[in-house]
């Protein structure tokens, strides 16, 4: 792959970041070299590689100079969506259980949904949205979402395959991109029932500590069998797997269903898991994906919906105390350009968006 054009880690979350900061000039140099060498609309073409990836960052820009540039990525992202959403559709009339790619946010059509959303093409977003209630109906008795891999490549998967609840990779991805949908009223078939099904499969699978709910990151096989997660405590507070980024996703369910409780429970569960000391000790870089940075702009999010005042001084302490690793790369979501996003305390350009916060 051809970095430049990943918003993950190349040239395109770079210009994000000036974008986001207003310094023009820098945006343009970056843009220039995300698209030096081509932009892809080739299979592996997501959010955060390719023509979407940079729709989505030019988006954040209504210079006329990128007029061009905005409208021949947005094609290019139209094209990649409908050739995933026809293999999608494909995959569930034959029954067959889905991969993270298929429809995650960081290479699925969650993330291209939420592409769509930014440049303003609502009807291939009602598409994507009319599959993601298909998603979520059952295939032989499990979660139309079950993957048949694991989470980790570099382990086997677990037998039978695995629920993932994480923003990133889960389910909850999908539930925030419903949510946030619904409350802007772009609407399909089954679109309220399918929130529905997904926060009753959460609301299943809570655990508690002395510090409030809990998700397990995934559910398995065994899991389901024996009735409750192999996971016995809640790993660390990121926005990719962590309950900052699955509260936030409940909380956006819950604002659009206008259900106070399940608002305030994912709330509190966001303010336990960073009053922790154990989980919080578990953030062991500045990243948006795993570390500080994301838990900042995640409870920044939550902190402005939220039902009753929540004080970010534990947050902000966190990420305060964090230090930059001597080999901290510059990209979006595990670099510098992130935690500068971050830290900057504005949201503008609802940059963001590409975490599913807003």
């Amino acid at each position: 792959m051809t970095t430049g054009q990943s918003l993950a880690d190349g040239a395109a979350g770079i210009a994000l970041l000036h974008l986001e900061t207003g310094q023009w000039e820098a945006a343009y140099t970056a843009l220039e070299q995300a698209v030096a060498n081509g932009v892809s609309i080739a299979a592996g073409a997501s959010l955060y590689y390719g023509a979407p990836a940079l729709a989505y960052v030019l988006a954040g820009s209504g210079h006329p100079r990128l007029a061009q540039a905005r409208a021949v990525a947005a094609e290019g992202t139209a094209t990649v969506t409908r050739h995933r959403l026809e293999a999608a559709h494909r995959r569930i009339d034959e029954r067959r259980q889905p991969h993270y790619a298929e429809f995650d946010l960081i290479r699925g059509l969650t993330g291209l949904g939420v592409a769509l959303g930014r440049i303003g093409d609502l009807d291939l977003l009602r598409d994507v949205l009319a599959y993601l209630v298909r998603l979520t109906e059952p295939i032989d008795g499990l979660p139309g979402w079950w993957c048949p891999t694991g989470p980790n490549h570099e382990q086997p998967p677990p037998i039978g395959g695995h629920s993932n609840h994480g923003i990133a990779h889960g389910i909850t991805g999908p539930l925030a991109l419903l949510a946030g949908a619904l409350t802007d009223g772009v609407t399909v078939d089954g679109h309220t029932d399918a929130i529905v099904r997904i926060c009753e499969w959460l609301d299943v699978w809570e655990q508690r500590t002395g510090y409030g709910a809990w998700w397990p990151q995934i559910i398995t096989l065994e899991d389901l069998r024996r009735g409750k997660p192999s996971q016995l405590y809640p790993l660390r507070p990121s926005w990719c797997y962590g309950t900052p980024g699955i509260a936030r996703a409940q909380q956006l369910a819950a604002r659009a269903l206008n259900d106070t409780a399940r608002q305030r429970k994912a709330e509190t569960a966001f303010t336990g898991c960073v009053n922790d000391p154990a989980q919080t000790a578990r953030l062991i870089d500045r990243s948006l994906c795993h570390g500080t940075a994301g838990l900042l702009a995640t409870g920044r999010r939550i902190a402005a919906d939220a039902v009753t005042p929540i004080p970010l001084a534990p947050v902000l302490r966190q990420h305060g105390q964090a230090t930059a690793a001597a080999d901290e790369p510059t990209g979006f979501l595990d670099g510098s350009a992130g935690v500068a996003l971050a830290a900057a305390e504005t949201t503008a350009t609802s940059w963001d968006a590409c975490l599913l916060l807003c």
